[in-house]
């Protein structure tokens, strides 16, 4: 991010801002909080792609746009010893999200394990809070979500597929756990869309275009995607040389566990759109599990067991060049600690979302 026209706002500044902004839309108070905490959660991890960038155009906007209720109501479909099925009939993603996952952890301290699977619900921001709730809690957690058509599948140029993150976290006996939150795509529509506010192209081999042309420009490449021409490619890329079916075939995994556990929707149901062209909810589905260790060796023993996996991991010989080696969940540590001292920066377009979103509910800004 150039430094230009940046500007850097303290943790618990943005916080505030962005609880002040979804309750003037609509959103009560004590859920606007868990959407500001979820947003704010992964501005903190200098994952820039899910926190204050997705306010306006994912919640604001389609609030506004009448497509995503403020008002969460959750349903309990279906509920067994460690299992259920929740509904949360298109309101805010996060407080389902976070309802269900409450569910999945004191499900896992009775049995060992708890899983929940939710339809009807929205976009609910990083992944990665989900799955550190069970690590808090002790425990192992994992959770998907599929998405609207942004990947094609291996050998096609037809957006199918959401990004449809698999993410994982684990408690570790180290000062961060490991936690692996990323999209089965190389890319996802969220950095394309910071490419975007920076200027910036999108590197070659991310995107594929319908007549099969690598796509580039960041602007060109969101307005495609919601025309239906254009694609993000899979991990390993387009075709099978380098491992494209393998993001396929993860993104179908996680497609299937938020959509056929729950009786829920799935593809081009997630589009956004009717028929005629009309703006409708994106009724996504999820999953959560909470694994608790102490229902095989302890939870001690697993905690110092995955922190020596790490340590040995990070010691291995270094390529040439190299400083040092990471594992899942260190970066964001490190990114943690930094914008605790400095802040959470904003460019200049997200800078004018901000101003605008104040301006029309009468707040300040900054």
């Amino acid at each position: 991010m150039s430094e230009s026209n940046v500007i850097r706002i303290n943790l618990n500044t943005l916080e505030r801002l962005m609880t002040d902004i979804l309750t003037g839309i609509g959103v009560p108070v004590e859920d606007a909080a868990i959407c500001a905490d979820v947003l704010l959660a992964a501005d903190h991890r200098g994952i820039d792609s899910h926190g204050i960038n997705r306010l306006k155009p994912i919640y604001y906007d389609r609030i506004r746009a009448g497509i995503l209720n403020p008002l969460t109501e959750i349903e309990t479909v279906r509920e067994g010893p460690a299992t259920a099925v929740m509904d949360g009939h298109n309101g805010m993603g996060m407080v389902v999200a976070r309802r269900a996952m409450t569910a999945a952890i004191e499900k896992a301290r009775q049995f060992g394990l708890g899983m929940v699977a939710v339809r009807n619900s929205t976009h609910y921001g990083i992944a990665g809070y989900y799955a550190l709730m069970a690590v808090e809690a002790g425990m192992i957690g994992m959770t998907g979500t599929n998405a609207r058509p942004s990947i094609a599948p291996t050998f096609s140029v037809e957006n199918m597929l959401g990004t449809n993150p698999l993410t994982v976290g684990m408690p570790t006996d180290e000062p961060f756990p490991f936690l692996l939150d990323c999209a089965t795509s190389i890319t996802q529509r969220g950095k394309i869309e910071a490419l975007a506010r920076n200027d910036q192209p999108v590197p070659e081999g991310l995107v594929i275009g319908s007549d099969g042309s690598i796509l580039t420009d960041a602007d060109a490449v969101l307005t495609a995607l919601t025309q239906d021409t254009a694609a993000l490619l899979p991990l390993g890329g387009a075709g099978e040389e380098r491992g494209g079916y393998k993001g396929y075939g993860y993104a179908t995994v996680v497609e299937i566990l938020s959509a056929a556990l729950q009786a829920g929707s799935f593809l081009k149901a997630l589009s956004g759109t009717d028929p005629d062209g009309h703006r409708i909810p994106y009724p996504l589905g999820h999953f959560f599990l909470a694994i608790d260790p102490d229902a095989f060796m302890g939870r001690d023993r697993f905690r110092e067991t995955t922190g020596n996996i790490l340590r040995q991991l990070r010691a291995a010989r270094r390529a040439p060049g190299a400083e040092r080696i990471y594992t899942a969940g260190e970066k964001e540590y490190l990114a943690m600690q930094e914008r605790e001292r400095t802040g959470v920066p904003l460019n200049a377009a997200l800078q004018r979302d901000v101003e605008t979103m104040c301006r029309e509910l009468k707040l300040p800004a900054f």
